[in-house]
């Protein structure tokens, strides 16, 4: 009699994957163009896909303003809070950057380390921030 495994959907799931999805918006009630000062924010929301709970320990954010000056900032946790997600589990926080031209970027990575003591990387993909009107 021949003899069948069972495959559960977590078997094909990776282990460690956090996603990590983002909107960003200009704010023109803080910004001042007159001076070089443009103020966007940006709700990112970090879910974790994987199989393993995972917390956030620390991020990496490159700035990049309209000029290709390049900024990097590097600190823990975000928004003051290093947030422990289960599989399936959100978090969701808002934060700002402040460029000097009214187009730049942003990207980065959270470093992450899971319940069973793996440490990885979850990218943050390249988004725009744009004054509306100004994209290139």
């Amino acid at each position: 009699m021949p003899t069948r495994t069972l495959t559960h959907m977590n078997d094909k799931k990776p282990k460690h994957l956090i996603n990590v999805d983002v909107l960003s918006s200009y704010i023109e009630d803080q910004s001042n163009p007159d001076e070089q000062r443009y103020v966007f924010a940006y709700t990112i929301t970090i879910r974790n896909d994987g199989q393993i709970p995972a917390k956030l320990l620390t991020r990496h954010w490159i700035i990049t303003d309209g000029d290709g000056e390049e900024e990097q900032v590097r600190g823990d946790g975000v928004v003051g809070e290093q947030p422990h997600l289960q599989p399936g589990q959100s978090f969701r926080y808002t934060s700002g950057a402040v460029l000097d031209t009214p187009v730049g970027s942003m990207q980065g990575s959270y470093q992450m380390i899971a319940d069973d003591g793996t440490g990885f990387d979850a990218p943050i993909a390249a988004f725009t921030l744009s004054v509306p009107q100004s994209r290139h």
